[in-house]
């Protein structure tokens, strides 16, 4: 339950104000839009669904999950595997560090901006999963397919697995109803499945 509404929008406000400087657009429903604005939408969109009751703190570490990832770009880290971890390591410091000055510009006390900080570094506990939870089935349905045309094969399937693996039950059973491509149909089933 949001305690103080007035506070919660103006921080999805400034969350929003962030991502829409993103340079890279994405088109959506014939509309051009920054791309981590879109993201952060889809994140909220798919929290409503999986846990509308979560709390305050759970729907904003969704919404700024990847807040300003552009200024961050993966090639400025080595291209191997070392590089990737890195990369996605100092991704999330950033991104909690900045959810957690736009929470205290907007009015939050030090222990909400403390929890969606826990939240968007992935600590350990059941909102985290729901939040684990929210990023797979978004990356499923929203990205998964261009993903998988741009990498071989025997990547992508690894990558399903590992992300099969971060999810919940209920999430994996929501994945298999996703209205995805042939192809993207047979590549999770292969995963799944050989």
């Amino acid at each position: 339950m949001i305690k103080d509404t007035t506070r919660f929008q103006k921080a999805i406000h400034k969350f929003d104000q962030e991502n829409s400087k993103d340079p890279n657009t994405e088109t959506s429903n014939g509309k051009e839009l920054p791309k981590e604005l879109l993201y952060a939408q889809r994140m909220t969109e798919w929290l409503s669904k999986i846990a509308p009751q979560g709390s305050e703190a759970l729907k904003l570490a969704a919404r700024s999950q990847h807040i300003c990832r552009w200024t961050i770009p993966r090639e400025s880290y080595p291209m191997d595997r070392k590089g990737y971890l890195l990369w996605r390591s100092e991704l999330k410091k950033f991104h909690a560090q900045k959810a957690e000055d736009i929470l205290n510009e907007s009015g939050y006390d030090q222990a909400t901006s403390d929890r969606v900080r826990s939240l968007i570094l992935k600590k350990t506990d059941p909102e985290s999963q729901i939040l684990e939870d929210v990023v797979c089935l978004v990356f499923l349905e929203y990205y998964f397919e261009d993903f998988s045309q741009k990498h071989e094969k025997k990547k992508v399937i690894s990558i399903v697995r590992k992300t099969w693996n971060k999810m919940s039950e209920s999430a994996q059973e929501l994945a298999l109803s996703l209205e995805l491509g042939n192809e993207s149909n047979h590549l999770i089933s292969c995963a799944l499945y050989e």
